[in-house]
């Protein structure tokens, strides 16, 4: 398949997959024109919450009739997610072009495989001028592919916590270094930060002390209320909005939803009440408590309620345990993790669960084997290895009202996918 030839040429460019330096897409991007310079970008920038919060950004702004480009990464069951233009996903042959374009450019210099694909990103998105950029941040952001362009509209920083350790030195494996990675950097247009814990919002606002923005903390500047009967509260300064509950599960996600709001409305779009209201009924988060009603393996979990959820790390784990906590059933969960995470700390959070399956993630040599990762749970009552997700599916006794939960990885989550 052409495409995938691409994409095995664009992995061959770099000996490493992530080597932080700005200098290469920088170059590319300069023989490109500098198409960066020339859109409309919202960054968003965290650890947890990028996508879903682009993700209701992008579903109020389409009710409103406003054009977008979504850049997300990473992929959960194909590339062409990562390239929305126009409100569409590129096609096959599209991304191919554009590929192939860009690869000429290029002309075999080595840069890394994320960078790129951010480059072909910016490239096709200069064609969309008018167009509002939801742009997610890969690792860290001072020294990430998406964090070239001089100018604009916001930066939203999503919840932080620690992840990707691995990609420090072990004398800076701390939050407050994260916290500099992450928004030490930001260009002076709006700020917004959605909830964090305390130390970690005291750690931001120093940080960004010194930086020009219009700045808008939540719980100062705008908030939620968990209310009943399927509604919520959302205020800030502009005004309270009763809104719907959306159509995505977790009380996180209001967190990640008030954020949105508050961005689109601080940026003075024309975007109604309605639009919000709306919006929030069609938000598409792949992998994030994402339920399962049709297919191969819900054929195998019958009528019991079956979600996957990409939560890989200890922040991940809490709020996905708060969610969990709420639902009065027997829980199972079936979990498969990169070797890079801290596997104790994450099942750590995990509590009251019926059963624990380990399992292999496919065509991932990052992964930590199912083994191993049954080795570290061993202390865990009710832990079992099943060698795929179909077999672990068929070894879990789920009797009616049981819940089936797979996560620990958005890698595992694209290959429950795939086979379902």
């Amino acid at each position: 398949m052409k495409l995938q030839k691409i994409l095995s040429r664009f992995l061959k460019l770099h000996p490493k997959e992530i080597d932080l330096s700005l200098d290469r897409i920088l170059s590319l991007c300069k023989k490109l024109g500098n198409p960066q310079n020339k859109i409309r970008v919202i960054n968003v920038v965290g650890t947890n919450g990028k996508n879903s919060t682009i993700q209701a950004c992008y579903s109020i702004l389409k009710e409103a009739n406003i054009k977008c480009n979504v850049y997300t990464s990473p992929h959960i069951r194909k590339i062409n997610e990562r390239f929305v233009f126009n409100n569409q996903e590129l096609k096959d042959d599209e991304i191919v072009d554009l590929f192939e374009e860009v690869e000429k450019v290029n002309n075999d210099q080595p840069i890394t495989f994320f960078e790129i694909l951010t480059a072909c990103y910016f490239y096709k998105a200069a064609q969309y001028p008018e167009n509002i950029n939801l742009v997610e941040s890969g690792l860290f952001f001072r020294f990430d592919a998406t964090n070239i362009i001089k100018k604009n509209l916001a930066t939203i920083i999503t919840s932080i916590s620690k992840d990707h350790l691995d990609w420090l030195p072990k004398n800076e494996q701390t939050i407050e270094k994260i916290v500099f990675e992450k928004t030490s950097n930001l260009l002076d247009s709006n700020i917004i930060v959605a909830k964090q814990n305390q130390n970690t919002m005291d750690l931001i606002k120093k940080n960004i002390s010194k930086n020009k923005s219009n700045k808008i903390y939540f719980n100062e500047d705008f908030s939620f209320t968990n209310g009943e009967n399927g509604y919520f509260y959302y205020e800030d300064k502009f005004s309270g909005l009763k809104l719907p509950e959306p159509n995505v599960l977790g009380l996180h996600q209001l967190e990640n939803i008030s954020t949105a709001i508050v961005t689109l409305r601080t940026l003075d779009l024309d975007i109604k009440d309605e639009n919000i209201k709306l919006g929030l009924q069609k938000i598409n988060n792949i992998a994030r408590l994402q339920e399962i009603t049709t297919g191969n393996l819900k054929n195998l979990v019958k009528d019991n309620l079956f979600l996957i959820s990409g939560d890989h790390n200890e922040d991940g784990a809490r709020v996905l345990n708060d969610y969990l906590q709420g639902l009065d059933c027997n829980k199972h969960i079936i979990v498969g993790m990169m070797a890079n995470k801290d596997h104790e700390s994450y099942i750590g959070y995990l509590k009251n669960i019926a059963s624990i399956t380990t399992v292999d993630i496919p065509n991932q040599p990052n992964a930590i084997s199912g083994k191993k990762l049954k080795d570290k749970f061993k202390h865990l009552p009710n832990v079992s290895y099943a060698e795929s997700v179909e077999k672990a599916i068929k070894s879990i006794e789920l009797n009616q009202g049981d819940l089936l939960l797979i996560t620990g990885s958005l890698y595992l989550c694209s290959e429950v996918l795939n086979l379902n």
